[in-house]
């Protein structure tokens, strides 16, 4: 199916939503994996902050409680959680250090990992490695049968929603079975689907998941959230310890050091409050739209740019059958440097990334299939 196929379903969800993405009138934009531009809600509700932070300080301070408090509804929305299990947090790195340096571990301790992730979801493991644990490193391309003999005896699992370069799109429900039968934490790093393609965690059986917000989430950087099951709570110890983790945060001359009992016990002091506000008018425009319908139309997007590329002589990386395909798409060419042509696709108004030797492309649902057409005639 080329670009020229998108169904009429897609082609009329981007031009709904277009004017919510003001970067459409300068670029192409096709980075989200790396850092995606705001949404309009997303800096409208931020503009707003500032100009009041400026004017009145923390006057309205109990709105910024109201706005920790809705973003952790809308991120437990997306998620099928419950707004217990969510805590607001700077990034996806420290999400994931605090479920791995959480974790009472045992000398022998077995955990399965995965060469290909990005490095916030690899050297928690390596470190841990370090100290004791027995780590399985496996390939994300494993067959399931594979994992689920490696996860004999282990006491979790960490893998990548969306590989960060190939694009490949784990099985989340398949693998969260495996966890659960072998009786292993199953732990998510979703910063490359969450947002794009629906992901329940009680479906597929999660224990624990991260993500920042500045991709798929169209939201600003520094803002994040971590899902810790009510189950695991108790089994997961704060990594850092401030004065926001404990239950009477709010009464400063208490000394009572009892855990918050939701996942609240992760956050360690202040919030990053200007980013929860940006990041709570992303994921509320993520949910009036639909992920099935943007997990629908990123899906499509993916594969015409896959097929475009592949019509033209470019290698992609990966595989995009049987469900695998996601938002990114990573291509190169015998004879040309992934940076030159990211340069030459830049002079053509459309933004890509050079990624160890790919050019990495990346749409969200708000790109049309003309914009597709355009970076595929820009390559060389």
């Amino acid at each position: 199916m080329g670009f020229e196929t998108i169904a009429k379903s897609e082609t009329e969800l981007w031009m709904e939503y277009a004017d919510q993405f003001p970067v459409r009138d300068r670029l192409i934009y096709l980075n989200h994996a790396a850092v995606s531009p705001l949404c309009r809600p997303a800096a409208e509700a931020m503009r707003k902050f500032a100009a009041e932070a400026m004017e009145l300080g923390s006057l309205n301070y109990d709105h910024w409680l109201e706005t920790y408090e809705g973003l952790r509804q809308s991120a437990a929305r997306l998620m099928g959680a419950h707004r217990n299990e969510i805590a607001l947090m700077k990034n996806t790195s420290e999400s994931i250090s605090t479920v791995a340096n959480g974790i009472r571990w045992h000398a022998g301790d077995k955990i399965v990992a995965f060469r290909e992730e990005f490095p916030s979801n690899y050297y928690p493991w390596k470190r841990l490695e370090a100290t004791g644990a027995n780590v399985e490193w496996l390939s994300c391309f494993d067959p399931l049968d594979r994992l689920d003999e490696a996860c004999r005896g282990a006491r979790l699992l960490a893998i990548s929603f969306v590989q960060y370069l190939s694009g490949y799109r784990a099985n989340l429900d398949a693998i969260g079975e495996i966890c659960h039968r072998r009786g292993c934490i199953f732990l998510v790093d979703a910063i490359q689907g969450l947002g794009a393609f629906p992901l329940d965690v009680r479906r597929a059986h999660i224990g624990a998941l991260a993500a920042d917000g500045h991709k798929w989430m169209l939201g600003p950087e520094g803002c994040a959230v971590l899902f810790v099951s009510q189950e695991l709570q108790d089994s997961i110890d704060p990594h850092e310890f401030g004065w926001t983790n404990v239950a009477l945060y709010a009464d400063y001359a208490s000394r009572d050091m009892t855990l918050r009992s939701d996942a609240g016990r992760y956050e360690c002091g202040s919030l990053n409050t200007i980013g929860c506000y940006g990041l709570r008018a992303s994921l509320d425009l993520l949910l009036r739209v639909g992920v099935d319908a943007v997990g629908a139309a990123v899906g499509k997007l993916g594969d015409a740019i896959a097929e475009g590329v592949q019509a033209r002589g470019y290698e992609v990386l990966g595989d995009r059958a049987n469900g695998h395909g996601a938002g990114i798409v990573s291509f190169r060419k015998a004879g040309f440097e992934a940076p030159d042509l990211v340069d030459r696709l830049r002079a053509a108004g459309v933004t890509a990334a050079p990624r160890q030797g790919w050019v990495r492309t990346s749409p969200h649902f708000y790109i049309g299939p003309d914009e597709i057409g355009k970076l595929l005639e820009a390559l060389p």
